[in-house]
């Protein structure tokens, strides 16, 4: 098995080794291998390839962090043929929210959404997504 070396901040690095604990894993390199092959299994769905999917993708960010707003906005605009929908809301007194509705393929989101978690300063990036042939079944 391969070593790979990666850099995190201390206070992530400590969560890793409590989730580890409490979790019954046999140490960080057991949740690290989990974690990046639950984000790979993400992307690499294939009951969603080949069908129009919509999909809701939500970020929160410090507001004092004006850096992420900016990288949205661009992010919305190289992304226009599949960003439906946007919406840009203030959480409390700290925090924003950008949220968007995407509709497309796979591929296109799945880049959009890697782009979105790629962005520094983003608190938390959450996502779902529903083929849109799946929407018939409830009516």
């Amino acid at each position: 098995m391969g070593v790979v070396s990666i850099s995190m901040p201390d206070e992530l690095e400590e969560r890793i080794d409590t989730f580890a604990d409490e979790h019954g894993y046999t140490g960080r390199s057991e949740v690290v291998r989990e974690a990046v092959r639950n984000l790979m299994g993400e992307f690499e769905d294939k009951r969603l390839e080949d069908r129009e999917l919509m999909a809701i993708v939500t970020v929160l960010f410090d507001y004092e962090t004006t850096t992420v707003e900016e990288k949205m906005m661009h992010l919305r605009h190289d992304h226009e043929s599949i960003v439906a929908s946007n919406f840009h809301s203030h959480v409390g007194d700290r925090y924003c929210m950008e949220l968007f509705v995407l509709e497309g393929q796979l591929e296109d989101i799945s880049a959009f959404v890697g782009k979105v978690r790629a962005t520094k300063d983003t608190l938390s990036v959450d996502y779902s997504v529903l083929p849109v042939d799946d929407i018939n079944m409830f009516t």
